[in-house]
C-alpha cells in the first residue's frame, strides 16, 4: 500500500513563491509515473507536471515557473512553484504511477493519491 503526503501549501501574494513536497512510503519511485496535478473550484483536475526515470515533463501554464523535482533517498517529490499567478490557485495533489501504463499527462494512469494541500494566490 503506498501513502502520498502533500504539504507547503498556504497562501502567498502574486509574483510570490512556495514549495511544495510529496511524501511517500513505499517503493514508490524507479520507473513509475510521479506527478503534480491540481483541481480549481469548478474545474476538472488537471495535469501540472511529472518526473519519469529523471526526466520532466510540464504543461505549458507552468512551464518556466514551476520545476518538480524528487529525492530518492527522502523518498519525496517536490513541486518549486515561482512567480505564481491567480490562476494557479487549486488544491494541488501528488500521485503516482505503480505498475500502470499510459501516458503520465493522464490523470486515469496514477494509482496512488495524497489528500492535496490548498494553493491560494491573491493579486
Amino acid at each position: 500500500q503506498v501513502q502520498l503526503v502533500e504539504s507547503g501549501g498556504g497562501s502567498v501574494q502574486a509574483g510570490g513563491s512556495l514549495r511544495l513536497s510529496c511524501a511517500a512510503s513505499g517503493d514508490t519511485f524507479g520507473n513509475n509515473c510521479m506527478g503534480w496535478f491540481r483541481q480549481a473550484p469548478e474545474k476538472e483536475r488537471e495535469w501540472v507536471a511529472n518526473i519519469l526515470a529523471g526526466t520532466t515533463y510540464y504543461d505549458d501554464s507552468v512551464k518556466g515557473r514551476f520545476t518538480i523535482s524528487q529525492d530518492n533517498a527522502k523518498n519525496t517529490l517536490y513541486l518549486e512553484m515561482g512567480s505564481l499567478k491567480s490562476e494557479d490557485t487549486a488544491i494541488y495533489y501528488c500521485a503516482v504511477a505503480i505498475r500502470s501504463s499510459g501516458s503520465c499527462r493522464y490523470r486515469t494512469t496514477y494509482t496512488d493519491w495524497g489528500q492535496g494541500t490548498q494553493v491560494t494566490v491573491s493579486s
